[in-house]
């Protein structure tokens, strides 16, 4: 009679690992793939266990230390560590609660310590924080926390409207400050530009004054030396009395409706040629007394 054996076989997948006990007592880990039990032996699969990475959402409800109340959501990546799969496996039932309440504590110890403003600027490190403590207590029942996020910060309602508020007044303040600085660099702007517009037209009419008294010197010049006798007063009269008709036939040309009354005649003439040469004799005995002085 020959003897007779119990062969049972078992398939892991991939990024599984299998628990195998004898006799009601863990014997060894399974990897992935086809695997043989001996029922006959006792041995048998009691379990497997996934070594992927799981994701976890924990809400927490608390208080900062400026009295505020916050939801904070984080997200915990956690998996199994696959040479301690059997603590995993024999050690916590359930591990997602298991998390959960490490993460309240560790959160609750910590936010109540910081105002909401720290806590906006410092989430970073309180989810270190929350790590740090919970890969100490997971590693021995055989987890490991992959990463930690806080994935979003929510005070009260109340909290939110002023903190809102509170962000738009700032903001309008610092606008008006901008235009207040644009419209003084345009006041200023524009100051300069009428400088330098009034420069530039007094610079013109010096230059126009300019060529009309050396073109008056030229005339004479010229007028004396083509015609003996004459004087450079004279000259200078008719000079006068030339400009004059011109610029009553400008007037005259324009293409405004403007009438304009002028005493007209040549007695007018000669007195208006009298009065610029005694202002110019006045000017210069007044610039020579000064000298004296």
């Amino acid at each position: 009679m020959g003897n007779a054996s119990c062969i049972l076989v078992g398939c892991i997948d991939q990024a599984s690992v299998g628990v195998v006990e004898k006799w009601g007592r863990f014997e060894k880990l399974a990897e992935p793939g086809l695997n043989f039990f001996n029922p006959c032996a006792g041995q048998y699969l009691a379990g497997v266990l996934s070594t992927r990475i799981n994701s976890l959402e924990v809400k927490i409800e608390t208080k900062t230390k400026d009295n505020v109340f916050v939801q904070i959501i984080s997200s915990i990546q956690y998996r199994v560590v696959k040479q301690n799969a059997d603590d995993a496996f024999y050690e916590l039932q359930n591990p997602r609660e298991q998390i959960q309440s490490y993460v309240f504590d560790v959160v609750r110890a910590q936010v109540p310590r910081i105002t909401l403003d720290q806590l906006f600027e410092q989430k970073d490190e309180v989810a270190k924080t929350v790590l740090q403590e919970l890969e100490k207590v997971m590693g021995e029942y055989g987890y490991n926390i992959e990463h930690i996020l806080m994935v979003d910060i929510i005070p009260d309602p109340s909290v939110r409207r002023a903190m809102n508020e509170i962000n738009a007044a700032q903001r309008l303040q610092l606008a008006s400050v901008y235009k207040g600085e644009a419209d003084k660099i345009l006041l200023v702007k524009k100051a300069e530009a009428e400088a330098e517009a009034k420069y530039l037209g007094g610079v013109g009419v010096a230059r126009q004054r300019q060529a009309i008294t050396d073109g008056l010197r030229e005339n004479i010049l010229n007028f004396s030396h083509k015609v003996e006798g004459a004087s450079a007063k004279e000259v200078m009269d008719l000079i006068m009395i030339t400009q004059y008709f011109d610029t009553i036939k400008d007037l005259g040309n324009s293409s405004k409706n403007t009438t304009v009354f002028i005493p007209h005649g040549p007695g007018h003439v000669r007195d208006i040629s009298d009065q610029i040469r005694n202002g110019l004799m006045e000017g210069k005995a007044g610039s020579s007394g000064a000298h004296h002085d």
